[in-house]
């Protein structure tokens, strides 16, 4: 029998969890959808089946997938939970066996065997598969229309150790690029995916200590590795319960590699001690690279004091460094003094020069807003941010940009962003028109429920 959530600020408001699966064949519409969006809208969140062993950390969650399909107008909706492994393990003992982030030493034994793999943070559609990610295990791959998991993918056993949640597809080869992290060496690993799916190269990075390295950036021609002291240590979970320490004397270290290269042609920049979950974008220019992220002063979310009542530990701000290749320096820049997250842009300028991106950004409020209240806008070239404020009970998550056709110009089209109606308790699902970021929205997709705060989402054109 299932026991009640206890009353964990990660488990409260919009992170509580939401036990239905369901689909809704006509969502209500509140303004006209553009007839040129025709495809899905799939995000990614935790939202745990079964009340935690432990301390709970917001990362710890069962992946569940919410989809947004997009025809002639209308929008069908259906959720589903991913059935990893851990997820089936746990549902046929009718309690939670795992223990979490903030205290993984509480694994029952019975899970011992079982891989921890949540595939909860992101989800792409690459090469004609569906992926779910979490970045310790292996994507999951599940069914594009129905959202059934059909199970995780070691690309025909090719590849070695983790998928991190945050691939990059290249917009001119159909590349995936992505990496690996792990407590045991090698630490990193770097992988290439051709646009066909198929897993063509496989790189060990050298690197003296496992961090957790959440994002990475490519550009057209390098690679670039984050490496901030956000360690690993499994000693530290007989300390803490968690193996997560943070040691700023070692500095931020920022590897740039060239795309055709390996570990040895790797050139190290060292920077400040920050952490960044998320880069916005990054491009060569004249022997630099150009690097758009938003950067926190040290790792938020796991020292005691970062429980989730309110935002005010996730104050990053967007942040270029400029990475000279020649002489090896690197110059920070803060681009504004917002507290944002989840950039994106348009994904056809990943890795190239760009104009636009777009982030969730917190808004000082009289009350403790409850979560990122409003969606910039970035204009990079004319240095202009402008913003959509939802009102105080309300939150946004991810704003995610779809061009209005495949050739329209950069920054043309449309921002969808799942929006939290606190005074209701209910979700939305809001499109804004990216060049008028201020103005209404053109259409909102009303959902009866609530979508919990989740991470990550991507549109699949078509699907």
């Amino acid at each position: 029998m299932s026991r009640p959530f206890p009353d964990d600020p990660f488990l409260r408001g919009n992170y509580a969890p939401f036990p239905l699966e369901g689909e809704i064949h006509d969502c209500v519409v509140e303004g006209e959808v553009p007839r040129e969006l025709d495809g899905t809208l799939y995000r990614n969140g935790p939202n745990p089946q079964f009340a935690p062993r432990a301390r709970y950390h917001w990362f710890d969650g069962d992946g569940m997938i919410h989809a947004f399909v997009f025809r002639n107008g209308r929008v069908t909706y259906r959720n589903r939970w991913v059935r990893t492994a851990r997820f089936s393990l746990e549902r046929a003992a009718g309690e939670a066996l795992f223990g979490g982030l903030a205290d993984m030493a509480k694994t029952d034994v019975r899970a011992a065997a079982t891989s921890p793999n949540a595939a909860n943070t992101n989800i792409v559609f690459h090469a004609g598969r569906l992926l779910a990610l979490w970045e310790g295990g292996l994507p999951h791959v599940l069914d594009p229309r129905t959202l059934e998991t059909i199970g995780p993918f070691d690309f025909h056993g090719k590849l070695v150790g983790p998928m991190t949640a945050h691939p990059k597809i290249d917009p001119e080869t159909g590349e995936m690029l992505f990496f690996g992290y792990s407590f045991t060496p090698p630490f990193l690993r770097y992988h290439v995916v051709a646009k066909d799916g198929t897993l063509l190269r496989s790189e060990e990075i050298e690197v003296a200590v496992p961090t957790m390295m959440h994002d990475f950036i490519t550009t057209r021609e390098h690679v670039i590795f984050l490496v901030c002291p956000a360690t690993l240590r499994l000693e530290n979970i007989e300390k803490t319960g968690s193996p997560l320490g943070w040691e700023p004397e070692l500095g931020t270290r920022i590897g740039v590699m060239p795309r055709s290269g390996g570990s040895r042609d790797i050139l190290w920049f060292e920077a400040n001690p920050c952490y960044v979950f998320h880069p916005m974008n990054a491009y060569s220019e004249r022997g630099r690279i150009i690097a758009d992220v938003c950067r926190y002063p040290r790792l938020p979310l796991f020292d005691a004091g970062d429980r989730a009542d309110g935002m005010e530990d996730l104050k990053a701000k967007l942040t270029r460094f400029t990475l000279d290749l020649a002489g090896g320096t690197v110059k920070e820049e803060a681009l504004d003094d917002l507290s944002t997250e989840f950039p994106r842009l348009d994904e056809r300028r990943s890795g190239l020069s760009y104009r636009h991106g777009y982030a969730g950004g917190l808004v000082p409020t009289p009350s403790k807003a409850s979560g990122f209240n409003a969606i910039a806008h970035y204009d990079l070239q004319a240095g202009r941010r402008r913003m959509h404020v939802v009102p105080e009970a309300d939150a946004v998550g991810e704003p995610i940009f779809v061009p209005r056709t495949p050739t329209s110009p950069e920054g043309e089209g449309f921002l969808l962003a799942v929006v939290y109606r606190g005074s209701e308790r209910r979700s939305d699902l809001v499109i804004l028109d990216a060049e008028n970021v201020e103005g209404e929205p053109l259409a909102k997709v009303r959902l009866p429920h609530r979508v919990p705060f989740g991470f990550h989402g991507n549109f699949a054109p078509g699907i």
